[in-house]
């Protein structure tokens, strides 16, 4: 389950030398959160995000894509977006940005 990592088995991969060579690196070469940026704003990056979960898959976690994020939008709407499968955005017009977002599909609670 996203968000459970702390009961997932792969847990120690974090902690290992070749994830913090790489978390370093990303950082160096992308410090700012890419989702802030994305909206306009300007953020440090501390946490470095698989951009699509490895779920326990060795080479996913070693060599998927990832991204600089800040910490409020890893935890946030991040772990949002994973569990729902939309961005809970909302633009300067009141519309949903997203256009997975259930409203474009009339399936909006």
């Amino acid at each position: 389950m996203v968000g459970q990592r702390h009961n997932e088995p792969w847990k120690h991969w974090y902690d290992l030398a070749v994830w913090r060579k790489r978390a370093r690196h990303q950082l160096l070469i992308e410090p700012m959160c890419r989702i802030c940026a994305q909206h306009g704003e300007a953020s440090i990056a501390t946490v470095v995000d698989h951009v699509a979960p490895h779920g326990g898959n060795w080479n996913l976690f070693r060599l998927g894509k990832v991204q600089s994020l800040c910490q409020s939008c890893h935890d946030g709407a991040k772990r949002f977006e994973e569990i729902r499968g939309f961005s809970d955005r909302i633009g300067v017009d009141g519309m949903p940005v997203d256009p997975r977002h259930p409203f474009y599909s009339g399936k909006a609670p």
